[in-house]
């Protein structure tokens, strides 16, 4: 895929402090380019017309410290067979090269059966309604944990016995009746399965989230975008896409064939916010909110959507989202705080990379990974596109792309990266940044030699709080079965066995997931920490919890959307370090109540309840 946009008009809007940012950042960037262009010179004694490969444009070596020699093992076991998940993902390939076939689906760790522990949900995709022979296998999986990483597939007592071309994945208790509902996207219509004790029913019809018959509907979140107690669910919608218009489109690896057409070549789509009206109802409110994005020249569907994070860009109480829109514009839609959206992400800084272009943007998180108040939204991108590390300045919606600075960038160009987060890997108190990786085409080197269908996944450090780049790319010999290469799309992360450390499961392309056991072993303490919600308000997604150890105050949000397709388990994990104890924990609640709770000790889980 290749992937080009003219560079924004600039915006008359924009404060003189706006553009100041803009030209220092542009200025800083053709410094550093005709830096590199003079080294170049120099060591070759020209300029070669061949463009090198990505691996000798990599100035990674600047980023490094003495820091880096400290890195420590965070080694990651495969323990998908051992633990008994067995679910490979079928994507209906024939030999058409349907785009569909090639984004894969997510993965969703959650307490479903309500007995404290993250069980695992699966997505797969199907096989084609115009296949002959067809197999219609279920495509959602649920695993059953035993709360010590053992496994069990218990989809068929629970209802999950529907086949469809699933992709994203979003969990929440929509309904205020204690159990975990899901959400289910697709190709097609979409499903919201209601969980009865364990057991799911499917509720799309009635619920009135169904989605239009041909729409592409990706990554999923709930979340309460009005302040009123129930949780309200986005659906980011990818392409508009069908199988005619795709055979349609002529598009081939040279000497290779047919390959997967670009996003470029495709329409884009309608991402929509489903209000929720209680008893289970839910209105189209996508119009009226502000989240129908139309094109300014011609009024059609702006957005191709792939992942989405609801954050509260300014502290304000109301979560905004933050949207990955693949060679197109990302979205920031702040929260106006009456259920109605803005479309920022122009004015604020994360529509486009540094030189003024849209990436291929597919998963995304958000943090505050440096502890000062300023919100790092992190988005994997395509192939010879770093990761961006946009940075905003502290309650303030405008940011800074520092992927460079922080010690990503170069290191993340080189890989087509899906799902990205944010955890603590190793429980040293800082949060660390995950992404894994994987190609659209399984003969890319034949045509790219530096490219590979299968890559490895990569783990950025956390240096700590003095070090000049926040990041380091930890080496392959210390990460254990985390960097074997495979065609990665999904990625969430749990305490799978109640030891402390965060586990993570990884969704690929016509293949197994990998569910990885984090085996660090370095003596770091940490505290977990499950809210419970009221009678009233049950949910506690968005709730902020505030951690003081050793005098340094972090903070964790309840958000189970990030990654790609994908969900994380609701409990917050703090790494503590060499700190014995806690000397505040304080929880803002989604309603805006305050409380603080006592922590008698560390190393443990413990339940904190709204006051």
């Amino acid at each position: 895929m290749s992937h080009s946009n003219p560079s924004p008009e600039p915006n008359p809007t924009e404060s003189d402090d706006e553009v100041i940012g803009k030209a220092f950042r542009i200025s800083v960037l053709v410094i550093l380019v005709a830096l590199l262009v003079i080294a170049a010179i120099s060591l070759s004694g020209g300029v070669d017309d061949a463009p090198p490969p990505i691996d000798a444009v990599d100035p990674v070596e600047a980023h490094k410290s003495t820091a880096v020699a400290e890195i420590p093992q965070i080694p990651f076991t495969d323990i998908t067979e051992a633990a008994g998940i067995v679910f490979p993902h079928r994507n209906g390939a024939t030999g058409q090269k349907l785009l569909p076939e090639t984004m894969g689906s997510g993965v969703a760790f959650f307490d479903a059966d309500g007995d404290g522990d993250a069980d695992l949900l699966l997505a797969r995709g199907t096989d084609w309604p115009w296949s002959t022979p067809r197999t219609d296998a279920p495509s959602l999986a649920l695993f059953e944990n035993d709360g010590k990483g053992k496994f069990t597939d218990v989809s068929a007592r629970s209802g999950l016995t529907d086949s469809f071309m699933a992709t994203g994945l979003a969990v929440g208790d929509f309904d205020g009746d204690g159990d975990t509902d899901v959400f289910a996207a697709a190709v097609g219509p979409d499903h919201l399965l209601r969980n009865d004790g364990g057991t799911f029913v499917d509720v799309t019809a009635t619920a009135g989230v169904r989605g239009p018959e041909d729409a592409w509907s990706s990554s999923a979140a709930f979340f309460d975008a009005d302040r009123d107690g129930d949780l309200d669910l986005f659906v980011a919608n990818y392409v508009s896409w069908s199988r005619d218009l795709d055979l349609s489109i002529e598009n081939s690896l040279t000497g290779v064939g047919r390959a997967y057409g670009q996003p470029t070549q495709f329409p884009g789509g309608i991402c929509r916010l489903y209000r929720n009206d209680g008893h289970g109802v839910f209105s189209d409110v996508s119009a009226s909110s502000g989240v129908e994005v139309l094109e300014a020249n011609g009024g059609r569907p702006a957005a191709k959507a792939l992942a989405v994070v609801p954050v509260d860009i300014d502290r304000d109480g109301h979560l905004d989202l933050v949207i990955a829109n693949d060679t197109v514009r990302n979205f920031l839609f702040h929260n106006r705080g009456d259920g109605t959206f803005e479309e920022v992400g122009e004015r604020a800084g994360i529509a486009y990379n540094t030189n003024g272009q849209a990436t291929g943007a597919m998963g995304i998180d958000a943090a505050d990974y440096r502890d000062d108040g300023a919100i790092a939204i992190a988005i994997g991108n395509f192939a010879a596109e770093m990761t961006s590390l946009f940075v905003s300045i502290p309650d303030k919606i405008s940011f800074f792309d520092q992927n460079v600075d922080e010690g990503i960038g170069p290191p993340s160009r080189r890989w087509l990266s899906f799902g990205v987060f944010f955890f603590d890997a190793d429980l040293d108190g800082w949060l660390d940044l995950f992404q894994v990786n994987g190609h659209l085409e399984d003969e890319i080197a034949a045509v790219q030699p530096d490219q590979r269908y299968r890559q490895p996944a990569q783990l950025f450090w956390h240096r700590g709080g003095d070090a000049p780049s926040c990041y380091a790319p930890v080496p392959d010999a210390k990460l254990g079965d985390l960097v074997v290469p495979i065609v990665g799309r999904g990625a969430a992360y749990a305490d799978i066995d109640g030891d402390g450390d965060l586990d993570v499961c990884l969704t690929q392309v016509a293949g197994p997931p990998r569910l990885l056991r984090n085996d660090q072993a370095l003596g770091n303490h940490w505290l977990r920490v499950r809210l419970f919600g009221t009678t009233e308000r049950p949910s506690v997604i968005g709730t902020r919890v505030r951690l003081t150890a050793q005098g340094r105050t972090r903070e964790l949000v309840v958000m189970p959307t990030r990654s790609y397709l994908s969900q994380v388990e609701l409990p917050v994990t703090f790494g503590l370090g060499s700190a014995t104890e806690v000397e505040r924990l304080e929880v803002i609640w989604p309603d805006g109540t305050r409380s603080e709770h006592p922590v008698p000790a560390i190393d443990q889980l413990i339940e904190v309840r709204h006051p």
